[in-house]
């Protein structure tokens, strides 16, 4: 198993961070244009038991991803689980925290590779390098949609 943690400070308060996450088109806004991600269905906002479902390339090969969210406290956190997908396993916590009347906004993955923990070993570290720059990107996205 690997863990990945992103954590950045934006310059607004929780609620609003957490209703920008909310919006409809939040998959789309937030999506670098690297690797093309294509939004097949969003089922849901943040509850549990939503659904998001999109369709992305790993190299040359198209792969479906379909995750469902497990837990909820509103302005505080949401977890969503890959119900299918590429990881053997993905637990994403989305973590909101008030600081200093700013939000602390805390990306944190526990994941493991398919292949057991020889692959994690190996290409773990790969994985951590790509999901460094997603959520640089994502958080930016954040900072400049939320941000006064």
């Amino acid at each position: 198993m690997q863990d990945f943690k992103y954590s950045s400070l934006i310059n607004a308060p929780v609620e609003e961070v957490w209703n920008f996450h909310e919006r409809p088109d939040i998959l789309e806004i937030l999506a670098p244009p690297w690797p093309p991600l294509q939004v097949i269905r969003r089922e849901g906002r943040l509850d549990v038991g939503a659904v998001s479902e999109f369709r992305l390339l790993i190299g040359i090969f198209p792969v479906r991803w379909v995750a469902r969210h497990t837990a909820c406290e509103k302005y505080r956190l949401f977890i969503d689980e890959q119900d299918i997908g590429p990881m053997a396993s993905w637990t994403h916590r989305h973590i909101f925290a008030e600081e200093n009347g700013k939000t602390r906004l805390v990306d944190a993955i526990d994941f493991s590779l398919p292949g057991g923990w020889l692959v994690d070993i190996l290409l773990g570290w790969a994985v951590k390098a790509q999901l460094e720059v997603m959520f640089r990107y994502r958080h930016q996205v954040t900072k400049g949609e939320c941000e006064v």
